[in-house]
């Protein structure tokens, strides 16, 4: 007989299939979801999530131009499937195997001002360095680096400016390039910004140890080479060795005699710089002997930068330096140039600046009456013409030294003698990620890419220059030999007003 079938299914024989389907976009969505906060935790060289310094604010750099899929996937890449360790015990032997055959090589004597390492480092001499020193610095501190075993570790805080943690941690990573299995363990804490911040009466009973680019008198802070000795991009300088022989090079396009009798000097005054702000009222070649251009940053960047090549501003006898918001690695350029350099007293002295000896390699001019003092340097020139351009020379010849192996031999021997005063076995925090040469690139942008890649360190054939052991007495009779130099241009000064006056 008809009748209705037995075995009707219960529900639309689609509904399984939608079942499944639903649970793998739910499933799909935690997964993505996870992956987003996962991404969003993660920092990195190039800046991604992280803030500004709230001590030195600035602009966060944005990644508008790639998509937040495409973004997520190159900071896992990048941050945890790029870099392929060896194990240490796989290179212990190839390691002391070089220490050794390096050791035995002769080595050439350290240039004088690498003294003032252990000038810097000295407030550690007694108490020595433990993981309290380090930790409590982290409160003023960008990043953190942990070296282990040849391996680089880096634990950020904050965003630096631009492109200055990059090229600082790339340097780090060409220092252990350049010699492989001789840097010592270390755990540092490091800001990037300007100014020092571990003051020497706040701080007096406690030091901090913090690296950074520059320091004074009344810090504590230790100088470390700055990030543009391996290139800055945003502003179109090069690689420190290539800028300078291009620097070299240009000024020697004008003889001396035919350069321009006047003291030069082109940058941005708007950067809460009393010294530059009072330089532009210098800004005249017949009272003043000077000539003085304000540097349109946005203007220089829309023409790439045709009208500020550092190598076509070696065109004058005298260039002027003036400190920024703290000091300025226009420094080293301006010493290049071989045009005397008439170096504005600074409050602020970077890891190679304390070896300039006044009237040796540059004049100094007083901040006090700033424009007759820049007028008083001038007419000395004129005065005494071989001299000057002997003078300029010498800065030249400085800068010259100052090659890129002498860079990477002082963070050699900064990083082993800070190592020597620690009392704890480094280890990386477990917030810190590995970066290796090949990770840091993966994030670099195109343009950072090729400057990086332009500073790349090979294994050295010879061992670091050879420091001479802690001599408090040099590094003392240093200072002095300059304050009295400095003090003798100033009675000469002063004697030549009076004898205007009369």
């Amino acid at each position: 007989m008809g009748g209705l079938p037995r075995n009707l299914p219960r529900s639309p024989s689609y509904v399984l299939p939608c079942i499944i389907a639903l649970a793998f976009l739910s499933v799909s969505a935690i997964f993505l979801y996870k992956v987003d906060d996962f991404v969003s935790q993660t920092k990195t060289v190039a800046g991604h999530n992280l803030q500004p310094t709230p001590w030195h604010l600035f602009p966060p750099r944005t990644f508008s131009k790639e998509t937040r899929q495409a973004r997520a996937f190159k900071i896992i890449q990048c941050s945890y499937l790029t870099c392929r360790y060896n194990t240490r015990k796989d290179n212990d032997t190839e390691s002391e195997q070089r220490r050794l055959s390096v050791s035995s090589l002769r080595t050439q004597k350290c240039p004088g001002f690498f003294n003032f390492i252990h000038n810097d480092l000295q407030p550690w001499a007694k108490t020595r360095i433990s993981k309290d020193h380090v930790m409590a610095a982290k409160k003023y501190a960008a990043f953190r680096v942990v070296i282990v075993g040849g391996r680089l570790y880096v634990d950020l805080y904050y965003a630096c400016v631009q492109s200055r943690l990059m090229f600082t941690v790339w340097g780090l990573l060409q220092l252990l390039r350049r010699y492989p299995g001789m840097v010592p363990d270390v755990d540092i804490m490091f800001d990037c910004m300007d100014k020092p911040s571990i003051n020497r009466t706040e701080h007096g009973s406690f030091p901090l140890p913090l690296f950074r680019y520059c320091t004074t008198d009344a810090h504590f802070d230790i100088p470390f080479p700055d990030w543009s000795f391996w290139g800055w991009p945003e502003t179109n300088i090069k690689p420190w060795d290539e800028q300078f022989r291009e620097i070299k090079k240009g000024s020697q396009k004008i003889k001396w005699g035919k350069k321009l009798p006047h003291a030069f000097w082109k940058g941005n005054p708007d950067v809460d710089s009393p010294i530059r702000t009072e330089l532009l009222q210098c800004n005249h070649s017949r009272k003043w002997g000077a000539q003085i251009l304000r540097q349109n940053w946005v203007e220089e960047a829309k023409s790439g930068y045709e009208k500020s090549k550092l190598s076509n501003q070696c065109n004058h006898q005298y260039k002027i330096y003036a400190e920024g918001y703290a000091w300025s690695v226009s420094l080293k350029y301006i010493l290049s140039c071989g045009s005397l350099a008439l170096i504005i007293s600074p409050q602020y002295e970077d890891f190679f600046s304390r070896g300039l000896i006044p009237k040796e390699n540059y004049w100094p001019v007083s901040p006090i009456n700033l424009c007759p003092s820049i007028k008083f340097a001038v007419d000395w020139g004129h005065a005494h013409p071989l001299e000057a351009e002997a003078m300029g020379k010498r800065g030249q010849d400085f800068m010259e030294n100052l090659s890129m192996d002498r860079v990477y031999d002082y963070m050699f021997h900064l990083i082993s003698e800070y190592s020597k005063l620690q009392d704890f076995k480094p280890v990386p925090p477990s917030s810190a990620l590995p970066v290796c040469a090949e990770s840091l690139l993966c994030l670099a942008d195109p343009l950072q890419r090729e400057y990086l890649e332009r500073e790349t360190a090979v294994p050295s054939p010879a061992a670091p220059c050879g420091m001479e052991p802690a001599n408090g007495n040099f590094v003392r009779s240093w200072i002095e030999r300059k304050k009295k130099t400095i003090e003798d241009v100033r009675v000469m000064m002063e004697k030549k007003a009076m004898s205007h006056a009369k």
